[in-house]
């Protein structure tokens, strides 16, 4: 399948005509088989499609990693292993792995950021796969972050020793499994938005994140969102929106 960039090529050379190119440009994704990839979603959305690495076979991964350089977009592939990472790498040696975050970034561009940052705090250092992936998330969509971990409830007073930090934020993400009470104490705490992530910690009537989300979904903190179990993209991605509005 011919990309934007080439065929724009194949009309400076006068292989193709405008309504062709146009019919590229217009269709807004490029179908390679086992993927559409949609090449207008950064025009559309703000930000390129991202990657989601599992379940899909190294020569897929490759495949679309491939039409979006062609594209000159920075990608962000997650859920990745050591062996989508080192797949990722024979099509672009620049890729950075996060090995924690499980995430592959791959900066083509610099963009802008905002002189705001958006703060991620965690409940405990077990937490940290998620709010790294949050991270990166938020990074390569060109935001400041700053990571406070290992605050949650059971030591309160770590928490109050960041207050400060947390409230000067734009937005403030909120990592937690367990029970999940970090979320409605923050939320309690500042007067900015708060998205809160459930994680799968915890031992057995923690039902893999089940509980933490069910209290963050009962929160009687105001100005409180909440994502997926174990969502760091999700977060991360929403917080990016807030942060650059």
């Amino acid at each position: 399948m011919t990309s934007i960039r080439e065929a724009l090529e194949e009309l400076r050379q006068g292989k193709r005509d405008v309504d062709s190119v146009m019919g590229i440009i217009s269709k807004g994704y490029d179908d390679i088989g086992c993927a559409k990839i949609d090449t207008s979603r950064e025009r559309r959305a703000g930000c390129p499609e991202v990657i989601l690495c599992e379940g899909k076979a190294m020569d897929q991964i490759k495949g679309i990693v491939g039409v979006m350089m062609a594209h000159g977009s920075n990608i962000l592939a997650t859920r990745a292993s050591r062996e989508a990472y080192e797949a990722i790498r024979e099509v672009c040696p620049m890729a950075r792995y996060n090995e924690l975050a499980r995430t592959v970034s791959i900066e083509r561009k610099r963009i802008e950021r905002p002189s705001t940052y958006i703060a991620i705090v965690t409940a405990g250092t077990s937490d940290l796969p998620v709010a790294e992936e949050a991270l990166e998330t938020a990074q390569i969509l060109g935001n400041d972050v700053r990571l406070i971990p290992d605050v949650g409830v059971a030591g309160i007073h770590r928490l109050m020793d960041s207050i400060d930090e947390i409230r000067s934020a734009r937005v403030v993400i909120v990592i937690a499994g367990m029970e999940g009470a970090l979320a409605s104490v923050v939320g309690g705490l500042v007067d900015r938005p708060v998205i809160a992530v459930p994680t799968s910690v915890g031992y057995g009537a923690s039902f893999g994140g089940l509980s933490a989300l069910l209290s963050m979904l009962n929160t009687c903190a105001n100005g409180v969102g909440v994502v997926n179990i174990d969502n760091g993209f999700g977060a991360g991605f929403l917080a990016s929106l807030i942060n650059r509005l």
